[in-house]
């Protein structure tokens, strides 16, 4: 089973030509501070110039007001919104009424716990991003090179479709996608040679992997 892979975390033109050159579906776009991958809006705006017609452009955000989730639609030309912070349900729905572009949520998994809040989202947003918890300690939501129990969501069917993340690599995806049954892939840390610097062979790596995961 081919998996589809988004790449989250661009910065630099050549990366995402590399990203749209192996095959990946989805692009993101970090927009928040704390983050080594955080860029303006100005500078999303020139990069998704450069992303080829049916690649999907998804800018990720971290409890993002309207105010600047408002300049991401205005000034850029985003697919989609990925909100990866502590929005609530209601919060989805809100923002996509008012944006009128598919929402991603992105859920954090530790253990039996959180896999619970699956069911409270998968009937408000267009897709699920399934990620691994980020420690109490962590000053990022995700994007920290961390995994879960895959076991965790094995074989699970939700509402809405549904992207694997958290620790994914060229060497681990295609074992992560046998064991989930996850037909969407998400990776930043582990195609980068630092924080926030990503690597265009381990990107052509990784999405070789994914797409030949059976």
């Amino acid at each position: 089973m081919s998996a589809v892979v988004k790449i989250c975390g661009l910065t630099e033109p050549r990366h995402v030509v590399a990203a749209a050159a192996a095959g990946a579906r989805y692009l993101g776009f970090v927009f928040f501070p704390k983050s080594p991958r955080n860029i303006s809006v100005a500078d999303a705006a020139r990069l998704l110039e450069d992303v080829p017609i049916g690649v999907a452009k998804v800018a990720l955000t971290v409890n993002a007001d309207d105010a600047l989730l408002d300049r991401i639609v205005g000034e850029t030309t985003v697919d989609m919104l990925q909100l990866h912070g502590s929005e609530s349900p209601e919060r989805v729905a809100q923002v996509k009424a008012r944006f009128g572009l598919p929402v991603m949520k992105a859920i954090g998994i530790a253990g039996p716990e959180d896999v619970g809040q699956i069911e409270l989202y998968a009937g408000v947003a267009d897709q699920l991003l399934i990620d691994a918890k980020a420690p109490k300690s962590a000053d990022l939501p995700g994007g920290n090179g961390i995994s879960f129990d895959w076991r965790l969501v094995q074989r699970k069917y939700w509402p809405c479709p549904w992207m694997l993340a958290g620790g994914l690599t060229p060497e681990n995806v295609a074992e992560a996608v046998r064991l989930t049954g996850a037909k969407q892939v998400d990776v930043s840390s582990g195609v980068e040679s630092a924080p926030g610097i990503k690597d265009e062979k381990l990107i052509a790596a990784f999405c070789a992997a994914a797409h030949a995961a059976a």
